[in-house]
């Protein structure tokens, strides 16, 4: 039997709660299986962070973004000509993390919109696949991805929380849909939702330091974690456990353009 060969499409190893031991969890997400990782950025300074990282480790991508929650900075001209230099660089193979997010009474939907809208364009404009964060705010999201729709848009909903039905709408709109740790988490939406879609739809993330697996629920998220949230996606697909794995690897890799 071959060895599992995961893939985590969505991990923040770049970010400083991995600075004290980032080679040890290095080292444990190959020693289980992962074989490809994206570390998206949220903004022109985790940007950076993030290129840096997949520049030292040829198994790691980056991806380039600015996320609702760094939209109360000006948005400038200037600053969206600076991440599209960002997602010029080498392992650069996505925009992400974009999107909107409602949760916060101080949000401000229409700064968040207006930034959205520019990374859905530059991500077009430079053929790369989106990573898209939805948070409290499903109908302008499912709006504006009607209303920026191109044949070249296409990339995943990040950490996905909606019901079957907005799955199918995200799916309808070119999205994959990835299932983070949360499917292991008991009144969880997403059992129904790997059991009922194509599972050419479904990518698989972690998410860390976030949203840690229940048998690893209130540590820190790491990526050798994933193991957890694909087997618990197995568990709901008629597809055996080795299957899953190399469908989930190989629809990221499709999606991402990955070597």
């Amino acid at each position: 039997m071959s060895t599992p060969a995961f893939c985590d499409i969505h991990c923040h190893l770049s970010f400083p709660d991995f600075d004290l031991d980032r080679d040890r969890v290095i080292d444990d997400l190959l020693a289980a299986g992962v074989r490809r990782l994206i570390d998206p950025g949220t903004g022109v300074e985790t940007n950076r962070r993030s290129i840096e990282l997949a520049a030292r480790h040829d198994f790691i991508y980056s991806n380039v973004g600015l996320h609702p929650h760094e939209t109360n900075a000006p948005l400038t001209p200037e600053l969206f000509d600076e991440l599209a230099t960002q997602a010029r660089s080498p392992n650069v193979v996505g925009i992400g993390e974009i999107g909107l997010d409602y949760h916060w009474p101080d949000h401000d939907a229409a700064l968040q919109q207006a930034a959205f809208r520019e990374m859905l364009r530059m991500a077009i404009s430079l053929d790369l696949p989106v990573v898209i964060h939805c948070r409290d705010a499903w109908p302008d999201m499912l709006r504006i991805l009607s209303e920026e729709r191109s044949s070249a848009l296409r990339g995943a909903m990040h950490c996905f929380s909606g019901d079957l039905d907005m799955a199918r709408r995200c799916i309808a709109l070119g999205l994959k849909i990835s299932i983070p740790g949360t499917i292991t988490y008991k009144k969880s939406p997403l059992p129904d939702v790997v059991a009922s879609v194509s599972l050419g739809d479904l990518c698989s993330e972690t998410d860390a330091p976030y949203l840690a697996p229940a048998p690893k629920r209130g540590k820190r998220n790491e990526p050798a974690f994933i193991v957890h949230t694909v087997r618990k996606i197995a568990d709901h697909r008629p597809e055996p456990f080795e299957k899953v794995v190399e469908a989930l690897a190989s629809n990221a890799k499709t999606l991402f353009s990955l070597p």
